[in-house]
């Protein structure tokens, strides 16, 4: 199989996700502080920094699974709602796929695909089906669609996960360290489909440790430590010249393994 190509698109991009200001504090702990990002519709940005550095509580504030003390986000010119349908409709159109594949044990590979589109978006169950085999097959796994979770591999069912909330036909993706709980031989076929993702135009904030692959899709890598975004930068200009000493010290420790 050949390896998927990256191709990029240089011209600006309008505002999809705007954070300002968004702090965050788990009790004493000062968890984010004062987080300005802006993500542009069809961006893809790279989240990374060491262990406890903030990076999945800010993937998890832009659809608050996280909630945050001050500070603002917006979505597509909304702001976050802070609770019921107004929420629940946001979160319809932001899609995540955590470490863990979360996926309903009880229900087949199609009927994981199926059930957000038929309860949320109230699709009829033949459009829906069809939706879901289509994706299946976008991620390869069209075969397995009768299978249930527990008859797959990690590496298909964190594809069933990416597939699940494509269907929902999200404005703006986010991972979560998706390959972390995979087995090494598994982490390509994830990462593969996520290349495809961004090829497509989707707009995704990956929280990631793949370095490789950050270096490959991203428009922009955001590095963050104790909870602050240290530098913002290009692929190119953050692996080859970071300006920061707590970045260059991560490079260091990361690529010389």
């Amino acid at each position: 199989m050949t390896e998927p190509q990256v191709v990029r698109d240089s011209a600006p991009k309008q505002p999809l996700v705007v954070m300002e200001g968004v702090n965050k504090h788990f009790g004493a702990l000062h968890v984010l502080k004062d987080i300005n990002l802006t993500v542009g519709k069809g961006e893809v940005v790279i989240l990374i920094g060491p262990s406890g550095s903030g990076k999945s509580t800010l993937c998890r504030t832009i659809n608050r699974l996280e909630t945050y003390e001050s500070g603002s986000i917006t979505i597509d010119g909304q702001k976050l709602p802070e609770e019921g349908k107004a929420l629940a409709d946001l979160r319809a159109d932001v899609g995540m796929v955590f470490q863990s594949f979360n996926l309903f044990a009880h229900k087949t590979i199609l009927e994981n695909v199926t059930l957000g589109p038929i309860k949320v978006r109230k699709m009829n169950k033949a459009d829906a089906d069809k939706r879901a085999m289509e994706l299946l097959e976008r991620v390869g796994i069209a075969h397995q669609a009768a299978k249930y979770p527990a008859q797959l591999s990690g590496g298909q069912q964190q594809r069933v996960a990416i597939a699940r909330s494509l269907a929902m036909d999200p404005k703006v993706m986010l991972f979560d360290e998706p390959t972390s709980a995979l087995d090494p031989e598994m982490i390509n076929e994830v990462l593969d489909v996520m290349v495809e993702l961004a090829n497509s135009g989707m707009t995704m904030v990956v929280v990631t440790h793949e370095m490789g692959f950050a270096r490959k899709v991203a428009d922009r890598v955001v590095f963050l430590a104790d909870g602050q975004i240290v530098e913002m930068a290009t692929p190119e200009e953050f692996f080859t010249n970071p300006k920061s000493d707590r970045a260059k010290d991560f490079l260091g420790k990361i690529l010389t393994h």
